[in-house]
């Protein structure tokens, strides 16, 4: 925050004691109140619809993804290894393209409505995304950048990126994590190849069914498909083992039709490993490959990182413990360790109830966002465990359970107390709730 803070004096010319006065700022009422957001060394202008909050932002430019000899640049390499090896031209290079340093500031456009995602998708509401201001955002997934890429004429190309979302606090959920999104789109000529004979990508009937698009030929349609699915069995087994079981299910995304999902069975149970389907026809016309059809899939590195290398909380990327990232260094090209904790710190557990405000709505994903600014990497987990409503008065309560553990020491109480009367006393002036 005082880096921030630093940076923005400078931005705006001020001396430090103009500073600390000028109405642009004014500090005194802290960071919700400038009047600009710097993100990544950028400013821009504040709106109704900023909610990003400094400890998300000091999270750009992190990159674990790109971090050498972390578990997250490894397995991010493993995919590549699969891309390349797997997908070569005629002079034995590689047709795949890889992206993985682009910023994670896009437009709501790029996000959304390059995307076909609906005006109504929960998506879009504050509660889930981080938006800088009504025209700009944090990246929600790396699909935001799918069509900047085709209109740049490129065809095979894989993303990978940090992704940022309002989300619970559990082990397996973290407002940053890193995404995968793949993209694969076919000529004419290459389907002929594929298929052995000619074929037409277009239906002249445009006859829609819940297995295909209207514009695109069933025969098309069964060829992407088929590829599409065959790829990505054939990337997670060389990822994970030869043997390992899988199923797909059918899926839902405004970005693609027919979508599906695949899942793997992995230490004794079942996990999401990707999502995928074939492109909306819509999407690629936008983006000047209207004569063509392609899949599309993504997945999260976090999701498949953590059963690969049994990695049991997503807090322990973020980790900068060398007992951590030692484990990790100098792994074979093909080779994978087993994490093992450095040690095993234990809970500190404490409740908080709350009226809800009457006058002004109240989302779960708020307080989350609240206990994740003032509580940090000291959270472990939040959970509602009661909800009450008053017979007389109708007013509802919630009792939300916190855990607090730190990843490299041992917290004690008096030090947990502290953190928590900081959370009760922001949710009560910044979510307008009463304490019970």
């Amino acid at each position: 925050m005082f880096k921030q803070i630093l940076r923005l004096k400078c931005a705006h010319n001020l001396t430090f004691r103009d500073y600390y006065t000028s109405k642009v700022l004014n500090l005194n009422k802290n960071y919700l109140a400038l009047e600009t957001v710097l993100v990544d060394g950028k400013p821009f202008k504040r709106d109704e619809y900023t909610n990003v909050t400094p400890n998300i932002l000091s999270f750009i430019g992190t990159n674990n993804h790109n971090r050498i000899g972390h578990p997250l640049c490894l397995f991010k390499q493993r995919l590549i290894d699969f891309f390349y090896g797997h997908f070569k031209g005629r002079t034995g290079n590689p047709i795949f393209s890889i992206y993985d340093k682009i910023n994670p500031v896009v437009t709501i456009n790029e996000n959304f409505d390059s995307l076909l995602v609906p005006k109504n998708h929960p998506s879009r509401n504050k509660t889930d995304s981080y938006y800088i201001n009504k025209t700009y955002m944090l990246r929600a997934h790396a699909t935001a950048h799918q069509s900047e890429l085709i209109k740049m004429g490129l065809d095979n190309f894989v993303i990978f990126g940090d992704v940022y979302r309002r989300d619970e606090i559990d082990s397996t959920h973290y407002p940053v994590f890193h995404q995968a999104d793949g993209v694969h789109i076919f000529t004419p000529n290459e389907l002929e190849l594929i298929h052995g004979s000619n074929i037409n990508i277009f239906d002249p009937n445009q006859y829609i069914s819940n297995e295909k698009q209207g514009v695109y030929s069933k025969e098309a349609n069964e060829i992407v498909t088929n590829h599409l699915k065959n790829t990505l069995v054939s990337m997670i087994k060389q990822v994970f083992d030869e043997d390992i079981e899988y199923r797909w299910l059918t899926e839902y995304f405004p970005f693609t039709h027919p979508s599906f999902e695949l899942e793997i069975y992995y230490n004794g149970q079942w996990i999401e490993a990707l999502g995928c389907g074939v492109i909306q026809h819509e999407i690629l016309k936008n983006s000047g490959a209207g004569n063509r059809i392609g899949w599309a899939f993504g997945l999260g590195l976090e999701r498949l990182a953590m059963p690969f290398y049994s990695i049991p909380d997503i807090r322990i990327f973020w980790s900068n413990d060398s007992g951590f990232l030692n484990q990790f260094e100098n792994i074979p090209k093909d080779g994978r360790i087993k994490y093992k904790p450095v040690s095993i710190y234990p809970q500190c557990i404490n409740d908080i109830s709350f009226w809800l405000p009457e006058e002004k709505p109240y989302c779960s994903n708020d307080f989350y966002e609240l206990v994740r600014e003032y509580g940090g990497h000291l959270v472990e987990q939040v959970k509602l465990i009661d909800e009450f409503q008053h017979p007389k008065t109708k007013n509802v309560s919630h009792c939300y359970r916190i855990v607090y553990r730190h990843l490299e020491r041992t917290l004690n109480q008096e030090e947990v107390n502290e953190v928590h009367k900081l959370i009760e006393t922001n949710a009560t002036k910044i979510l307008g709730i009463k304490i019970r």
